[in-house]
């Protein structure tokens, strides 16, 4: 289960403080040790639903607070404890990062260095808002996560099959269907890591990112170094973008780009970032982010002082083409340095790149982290290891048969 691969550390960080009660789309498995033999089967995106599970497990249980690590239920969860007289940041300021839209203004308001950004719902309101901004440009999904939907066009020829790529992503979204034309902000990109309590923000480490090449976003990398000078840049603006939305208490995983050497805005996330970099920072810092996340939803104040200082790596594995995985093994020594290897494909499954119509979901092989003393090193490390990975694609071919080929 892909939630247990990327989620289960959150669940048994919180565990180990605190007695656990959940509500689930689906009947707990993997998170049945971690729980308080309680819970409740609801859809946590419908308002209604999760609000009558809440109140079902006040009546059994003294709750002393309630949080999400997923994206799409901020808004919701907020709602809920505030339902329950629990602390929470307001739902208005979730439901500002969870539609794009509505953060850019608030960060426009503020003065907090952004992105361009138009709201438009039929193609020819793309192509006025792309004359307005100007070649190269992002669209992407108001109200999405993960790269869904986001893609770049470098002229106006492009920009048909851009605007459809991203509208049809968007028209899953639950806060806004419409999409974004954006101004493309040409740098590396990173993410801050935040933590919120009663309206006074800390930064605890910064994530180096490498995405995939043009036009899709595909996040291929991460890496957390504790002594990262970069925090010092970062940290005023990721500031700033949280004050702009109102989150008062939480973890915030802020994205950026770094252009010309300044920071702008990509998005603020009101949640421990995915892709395992809530780990990352445990890894590199020794500060727990799960944790901090389960003591701020009951009011208390996180602990936040570091008890390492290292770094840590996710390489996340992608196949270079569409096809059948017809060979999948870790061939060499599994070193101290090597903290995890996971598949969340197997031999045989089919393999969608967002090229031919897939996704992440649809396309990532799976991960691998590393450690070591410094970014460099656990760079290095990771590559090693990469080098020890057996892969072998039979891509697809016009005709839709197979042939084989290694990656």
């Amino acid at each position: 289960m892909e939630a247990e691969a990327y989620r289960a550390y959150c669940l048994q960080s919180v565990a180990a403080a605190y007695d656990v009660v959940l509500i689930t789309s689906e009947e707990p498995t993997w998170e049945v040790p971690y729980l308080r033999d309680c819970f409740v089967v609801s859809d946590p995106a419908d308002q209604a639903a999760l609000s009558a599970a809440g109140r079902m497990l006040a009546e059994r249980h003294d709750l002393a607070g309630v949080f999400t690590w997923t994206e799409w239920y901020l808004v919701p969860v907020a709602r809920l404890a505030r339902q329950l007289g629990l602390p929470t940041t307001a739902p208005e300021a979730m439901q500002a990062c969870r539609n794009k839209a509505t953060s850019r203004a608030l960060f426009a308001r503020h003065g907090v260095p952004s992105a361009a950004s138009v709201s438009v719902r039929t193609l020819a309101e793309a192509e006025t808002a792309a004359q307005r901004i100007g070649y190269p440009l992002v669209l992407k999904p108001a109200a999405h996560a993960a790269s869904i939907g986001v893609i770049r066009a470098d002229t106006p020829e492009q920009l048909t099959a851009a605007f459809a790529f991203a509208d049809q992503a968007a028209g899953l979204g639950r806060e806004s269907t419409s999409v974004l034309v954006e101004e493309y902000l040409d740098g590396p990109e990173v993410s801050v890591e935040c933590v919120s309590y009663r309206g006074e923000t800390t930064v605890v480490a910064v994530t180096r990112k490498t995405v995939s090449a043009p036009p899709f976003f595909e996040e291929l990398a991460h890496c957390v170094d504790a002594a990262d000078p970069l925090i010092d840049v970062v940290t005023p603006v990721a500031r700033a973008a949280i004050r702009a939305l109102g989150i008062t208490d939480g973890v915030s995983h802020v994205e950026m780009r770094l252009v010309d050497g300044r920071p702008r805005l990509v998005e603020v996330n009101g949640r421990i970032g995915g892709d395992m970099i809530g780990h990352l920072v445990s890894l590199a810092t020794g500060i727990d982010l799960p944790r901090a996340a389960a003591d701020i939803a009951c009011d208390r104040a996180p602990d936040l002082t570091p008890t390492r200082s290292s770094a840590a790596a996710i390489r996340l594995l992608y196949p270079d083409t569409s096809g059948t995985l017809d060979r999948l093994a870790y061939e060499g020594d599994r070193a101290p340095w090597l903290e995890r290897i996971h598949f969340q494909h197997h031999v045989g499954d089919d393999l969608l790149l967002p090229a031919d119509g897939g996704d992440m979901f649809t396309a990532r092989i799976g991960y691998l982290i590393t450690t070591g003393p410094a970014a460099d090193v656990t760079q290095a490390r990771a590559e090693q290891a990469l080098g020890s990975l057996g892969i072998h694609i039979a891509p697809r071919t016009a005709d839709g048969s197979t042939r084989d080929r290694a990656a």
